[in-house]
């Protein structure tokens, strides 16, 4: 009889704990992810064109900037702007191919680094020197491997700049090719960008990807640069965010002419040497995001090992029904969220990536304690 009891309980625990799991993730879909499904850009009383620093930061890239800053150099912006290319300590044909943009586009402006920084691993020395270097006060970052969905790049993105904005994120999308590995590359910069896009809107930025980024330079020298992490590899974008922005002075842009593409990678390895090298960062976010983030992935990851116990100790379709619930809820979000960043075709995949979500975060849990690496590239 007790051994009954004891079953029956167990039983009803499981199915408790799937429940209170679906009520984690619809709070998380409804409160927060919501916002970006249905955001609509502000409308500007009168649009203001600002003078604009667009900083990339180079080292060996030659191959990356002969393909991709043309894109950038003939950028539809009649304003006052600026491209300041830092090369950094290459050894390739890099100086060269600036030196031969140069003669053609007079506001390209090369910055050569020939001394490596001591005790400041990382990209972060050669971007303080390309925001130090810039003329104006909005600083727009992309990487030499990125090239501009649009002749309207700068454009769209310094039309997120209003009164008492300081921070703008925008969207930094990968190129569509055949292929599990690049739908999956791209579902997954998809659903991290609806977390950080919909936890700006709420009020609560935490990051940006340094592929499409923008601050102004009083934010920059106003908290001392990257001082306060210099001693981290990584994190010159998500984590000097996580300093900085707050529900005040951040905005987004997602208009599709402000995206920038870049090249995914072409197996799994370098994937996942790529993002174990991102998640390193995620431990040194302040305490309330890492705690929005991590209960977030543990809801999510734990759907369906609940889902399954649930069916096999419960009810199957008292299961089912609750699951389906948070499944129509996910998948009209989700839809709504892609389109607006222009990767719906991923769509039809929906019950596949969010299965995958567990596999995903069951694989990099482990990167989030690993020791950062040296290097920037």
């Amino acid at each position: 009889m007790d051994f009954i009891f004891a079953l029956a309980w167990w039983q009803h625990l499981i199915f408790i704990a799937f429940c209170v799991i679906i009520i984690i993730q619809l709070f998380y879909y409804l409160r927060y992810f919501r916002k970006l499904a249905n955001y609509a850009a502000p409308k500007k009383e009168q649009s203001q064109e600002y003078p604009v620093s667009v900083i990339i930061c180079a080292r060996d890239e030659a191959p990356n900037l002969i393909k991709n800053l043309p894109g950038i150099l003939v950028q539809n912006y009649k304003t006052t702007h600026e491209i300041i290319v830092v090369n950094d300590n290459s050894v390739d044909d890099t100086k060269y191919l600036l030196d031969e943009f140069r003669k053609s586009f007079k506001n390209l402006t090369p910055i050569a680094l020939t001394q490596e920084a001591k005790l400041i691993p990382g990209k972060k020395f050669p971007l303080s020197m390309g925001i130090k270097s810039a003329k104006y006060e909005i600083v727009l970052l992309t990487d030499a491997d990125c090239v501009p969905a649009s002749e309207y790049w700068i454009q769209q993105m310094q039309d997120g700049y209003h009164n008492g904005i300081e921070v703008v994120l925008g969207y930094g999308s990968y190129y569509k090719m055949p292929g599990l590995l690049n739908k999956i590359i791209r579902f997954e910069t998809f659903h991290t960008a609806l977390q950080y896009l919909s936890f700006a809107l709420a009020g609560k930025a935490y990051m940006g990807v340094g592929r499409n980024l923008s601050y102004k330079k009083d934010v920059f020298f106003r908290n001392k640069g990257f001082s306060a992490i210099n001693m981290i590899p990584s994190g010159d974008d998500d984590l000097f965010i996580n300093m900085v922005a707050n529900k005040h002075n951040t905005a987004i842009v997602i208009d599709q002419d402000a995206h920038t593409l870049s090249e995914p990678k072409k197996t799994w390895t370098e994937w996942w040497r790529q993002k174990s090298r991102h998640y390193t960062t995620a431990k040194y976010y302040k305490k309330n995001h890492k705690f929005l983030l991590g209960l977030y992935s543990l809801s999510h990851a734990l759907v369906y090992p609940l889902l399954i116990a649930s069916i096999i100790f419960f009810n199957w379709w008292l299961a089912l029904s609750v699951f389906t619930v948070r499944l129509v809820v996910l998948a009209v979000i989700w839809k709504k969220a892609m389109k607006k960043l222009n990767e719906e075709d991923l769509w039809p995949m929906f019950l596949l990536f969010d299965i995958w979500m567990f596999i995903y975060y069951t694989l990099f849990t482990p990167t989030l304690v690993k020791k950062p690496g040296k290097n920037w590239k």
